[in-house]
Protein backbone atom coordinates (compact mmCIF):
# COMPACT_ATOMS: atom_id res chain seq x y z
CA UNK A 1 0.00 0.00 0.00
CA UNK A 2 1.29 3.72 -0.91
CA UNK A 3 -0.07 6.75 1.09
CA UNK A 4 0.17 9.74 -0.12
CA UNK A 5 0.46 12.96 1.86
CA UNK A 6 0.24 16.45 0.75
CA UNK A 7 2.66 19.08 2.13
CA UNK A 8 1.90 22.10 -0.02
CA UNK A 9 -1.14 23.91 2.32
CA UNK A 10 -0.14 25.31 5.73
CA UNK A 11 -1.18 22.51 8.39
CA UNK A 12 -0.74 19.78 5.43
CA UNK A 13 -0.76 15.86 6.27
CA UNK A 14 2.52 15.59 5.34
CA UNK A 15 3.72 18.68 6.61
CA UNK A 16 6.25 18.96 9.36
CA UNK A 17 4.18 19.25 12.12
CA UNK A 18 1.64 17.09 9.97
CA UNK A 19 0.53 13.27 9.86
CA UNK A 20 3.36 11.51 8.33
CA UNK A 21 5.85 10.32 11.38
CA UNK A 22 2.22 9.87 13.87
CA UNK A 23 0.87 7.77 10.95
CA UNK A 24 4.28 5.90 9.93
CA UNK A 25 4.35 4.60 13.74
CA UNK A 26 0.84 3.78 13.93
CA UNK A 27 1.22 1.97 10.83
CA UNK A 28 4.55 -0.41 12.15
CA UNK A 29 2.42 -0.76 15.67
CA UNK A 30 -0.26 -2.21 13.66
CA UNK A 31 1.72 -4.39 10.94
CA UNK A 32 0.50 -2.31 8.38
CA UNK A 33 3.43 -2.40 5.37
CA UNK A 34 2.69 1.23 3.90
CA UNK A 35 5.15 3.28 1.93
CA UNK A 36 4.42 7.01 3.17
CA UNK A 37 5.68 9.63 0.54
CA UNK A 38 4.88 13.71 1.09
CA UNK A 39 3.88 15.18 -2.16
CA UNK A 40 3.89 19.01 -2.39
CA UNK A 41 0.74 19.49 -3.98
CA UNK A 42 -2.11 16.75 -4.25
CA UNK A 43 -4.80 19.83 -5.79
CA UNK A 44 -6.83 19.32 -2.82
CA UNK A 45 -6.47 22.77 -1.43
CA UNK A 46 -10.56 22.96 -1.00
CA UNK A 47 -10.42 20.58 1.65
CA UNK A 48 -6.09 20.87 2.85
CA UNK A 49 -4.73 18.27 4.63
CA UNK A 50 -5.00 15.50 2.08
CA UNK A 51 -3.76 11.83 2.29
CA UNK A 52 -4.25 9.68 -0.77
CA UNK A 53 -3.94 5.49 -0.01
CA UNK A 54 -3.79 3.43 -3.55
CA UNK A 55 -2.39 -0.38 -3.97
CA UNK A 56 -1.77 -2.15 -7.53
CA UNK A 57 -5.03 -3.07 -8.98
CA UNK A 58 -7.27 -1.65 -5.82
CA UNK A 59 -9.39 1.15 -6.06
CA UNK A 60 -7.65 4.40 -4.62
CA UNK A 61 -9.37 6.92 -1.93
CA UNK A 62 -8.28 10.67 -1.46
CA UNK A 63 -9.18 12.06 1.70
CA UNK A 64 -9.04 15.49 3.04
CA UNK A 65 -9.38 17.87 6.24
CA UNK A 66 -7.43 15.28 8.09
CA UNK A 67 -6.36 16.16 11.65
CA UNK A 68 -4.37 13.88 14.33
CA UNK A 69 -7.60 12.72 15.52
CA UNK A 70 -8.15 11.06 12.15
CA UNK A 71 -5.08 8.85 13.00
CA UNK A 72 -7.00 5.85 14.45
CA UNK A 73 -9.60 5.79 12.08
CA UNK A 74 -6.75 5.94 9.52
CA UNK A 75 -5.01 2.96 10.82
CA UNK A 76 -8.86 1.38 10.93
CA UNK A 77 -8.83 2.19 6.98
CA UNK A 78 -5.37 0.77 6.60
CA UNK A 79 -6.35 -2.51 7.94
CA UNK A 80 -9.63 -2.88 6.07
CA UNK A 81 -8.36 -1.49 3.07
CA UNK A 82 -4.75 -4.05 3.30
CA UNK A 83 -7.62 -6.71 3.45
CA UNK A 84 -9.86 -5.75 0.60
CA UNK A 85 -8.66 -7.83 -2.28
CA UNK A 86 -9.84 -4.95 -4.47
CA UNK A 87 -10.20 -1.92 -2.43
CA UNK A 88 -13.93 -1.27 -2.15
CA UNK A 89 -16.24 -1.95 0.75
CA UNK A 90 -19.45 -3.15 1.14
CA UNK A 91 -20.18 -1.04 4.32
CA UNK A 92 -18.70 2.32 4.35
CA UNK A 93 -19.78 2.52 7.93
CA UNK A 94 -16.31 1.38 9.70
CA UNK A 95 -15.03 4.01 8.00
CA UNK A 96 -16.76 6.87 10.49
CA UNK A 97 -15.70 10.21 9.77
CA UNK A 98 -13.53 9.39 6.97
CA UNK A 99 -16.66 8.79 5.17
CA UNK A 100 -17.43 12.20 5.30
CA UNK A 101 -13.85 13.30 3.97
CA UNK A 102 -13.93 11.72 1.29
CA UNK A 103 -12.75 13.42 -1.73
CA UNK A 104 -12.49 11.01 -4.87
CA UNK A 105 -12.78 7.25 -5.04
CA UNK A 106 -11.05 6.38 -8.33
CA UNK A 107 -11.36 2.64 -9.21
CA UNK A 108 -8.06 0.53 -10.18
Amino acid sequence: MKISLCTGCAGGAGGEDGLAEPLRAALAQAQIKATITPIDCMSGCARPSTAAFRASGKTAYLFGDLTAADLPTLIAFAQLYAASPDGNFADARPLGALRSKALARIPG
